[in-house]
């Protein structure tokens, strides 16, 4: 008998896939074909929900015309299914892990959803860790993180919308976002960046995060990675719009600001004064990690004399010897501390920290008995290298890094107005930058006052009655009283 015309046009998709099983049936005297990968396939719901029922159909005292009906009405099986007229669409379900039932004289086939891919449990955060409160994380099963986030907000406001990207890889992505919440404006310009995102195939969120970058010359972000179901669930509440892709644990979110940036979930499960402080003293190693370096290479350089004289005849007796320039030094010792954090980075973890630690400290006691650098210096860059691993979010703490060396040139080679003068400039861009219509550096500037209790402090919960007037739809600002 011959096999039905469409399975011949789906052969010639999956033509030299070596690892594509076609199973024949028969049902009533007609050939049915079953089309599936067993590696992608989950293979126990296969075997009871669909090649068992479809063995036991001849045995049943039904017919073929009704067999038919029952799968037009959609009770054949118990998983369910859908239909489909096209062999490249039929094809494509079938490497995606879904197995194609291909029905003789029918030019359709259907397709079940039994995927199985392999993954790992959900574990605890490794880049946002905190003392108090929920220690679970995104992991790159998509169904499992919006899971997480249904699981936070049992809420029908909270929508999702599908997304294909990926000319390839077919790769999922969700719009989420919470209805009469966010801003529609930021609604639309997401889904307008997602439908028509043409690359070859998306392999992290990263590819979107620089798709969707409005200003690509920036070094700072506008969007927020995280790995924390409670940090998305707490954004999506604020009125912003996350995006999660299948295949990687982290999310987006838009719109950001830069104090979003310099806030951490567990400032919310401490008390606001610990809050407060730990949020205070960021803000202050934030601006320390960038500038220290340059400020101390031009204060040594170029304006020794507002050094008070103790402190100044300790530095130039620790530098009577070194053959470097100030500034020359504490480049070597910046890209020494960069290439350290970068060997712990990518070597592996039992001993990355460990590398990374007495490594800098070997490394640099070393160069001041050597007459390389100088100890004042090695302290400065120590500070400043402990101050960039207070920033909680990588993005932000790499757009301090990368302006670090700009402002330690101008320091060494313009003294006191060239750092001056680059302040100025990063933030005359900072004020102009906006995240999807959302000024960067909101409530500063534009100036909100009554923004300014979950900013550079955090009052006490039944203070904050409204939401930031930086994320949501401006006819849903008010929050429910805690």
């Amino acid at each position: 008998m011959p096999e039905p015309d469409i399975l011949q046009l789906v052969r010639e998709q999956l033509t030299d896939c070596s690892d594509a099983v076609y199973q024949s049936i028969r049902i009533y005297g007609h050939l049915c074909m079953l089309v599936y990968i067993p590696s992608i396939v989950d293979m126990h719901n296969l075997q009871e929900f669909i090649t068992t029922p479809l063995k036991s159909e001849s045995d049943s005292k039904r017919d073929w015309p009704d067999f038919i009906e029952r799968l037009e009405l959609g009770s054949a099986f118990a998983v369910p299914y859908m239909k489909s007229y096209h062999p490249e669409r039929a094809a494509e379900r079938i490497v995606s892990g879904n197995p194609v039932l291909c029905i003789e004289g029918l030019p359709y086939v259907y397709y079940f959803d039994i995927v199985r891919y392999q993954k790992r449990a959900v574990s605890e955060s490794q880049n946002e860790l905190v003392v108090i409160g929920p220690q679970e994380a995104f992991i790159e099963d998509i169904h499992t993180n919006l899971s997480l986030l249904r699981h936070k907000i049992k809420h029908p406001g909270l929508k999702t919308k599908h997304f294909t990207v990926g000319k390839y890889t077919k790769t999922d992505i969700y719009l989420v976002y919470i209805e009469g919440l966010c801003k529609p404006e930021i609604l639309s310009e997401l889904e307008e960046k997602l439908s028509h995102f043409s690359i070859d195939g998306i392999l992290g969120i990263s590819y979107l995060a620089e798709h969707i970058q409005q200003k690509h010359f920036s070094p700072f972000p506008v969007y927020q990675y995280t790995e924390r179901p409670d940090s998305v669930a707490a954004s999506l509440m604020e009125g912003r719009v996350s995006i999660l892709q299948d295949g990687t644990p982290s999310a987006l979110l838009a719109p950001v600001t830069f104090f979003a940036l310099l806030q951490s979930s567990e400032d919310y499960y401490q008390s606001f004064y610990a809050g407060s402080w730990i949020r205070m003293v960021r803000l202050a190693f934030s601006l320390i990690s960038m500038l220290l370096p340059a400020l101390y290479v031009a204060i040594t350089t170029f304006h020794s004399q507002i050094i008070p004289s103790d402190l100044l005849i300790t530095i130039a007796s620790a530098r009577e010897n070194i053959p470097f320039s100030a500034l020359t030094e504490a480049l070597i010792m910046e890209l020494t501390f960069e290439a350290l954090r970068e060997a712990g980075t990518r070597i592996p973890k039992p001993v990355g920290q460990t590398v990374s630690i007495i490594g800098g400290i070997v490394i640099g006691q070393a160069a001041v008995q050597a007459g390389i650098v100088s100890a004042p210096m090695v302290i400065v860059v120590s500070i400043t290298g402990i101050a960039s691993y207070i920033i909680p979010h990588l993005e932000l703490g790499l757009a301090f890094r990368l302006l670090r060396f700009l402002l330690l040139v101008l320091g060494g080679t313009m003294g006191l107005l060239g750092v001056f003068c680059a302040v100025f400039v990063i933030y005359g861009h900072l004020t102009n930058l906006k995240s999807f219509g959302t000024p960067f550096l909101q409530p500063i500037a534009p100036l909100v006052m009554k923004d300014w209790k979950d900013t550079l402090i955090r009052v006490p919960s039944q203070y904050m009655k409204q939401r930031s007037t930086s994320y949501t739809n401006t006819a849903n600002k008010r929050r429910q009283k805690p």
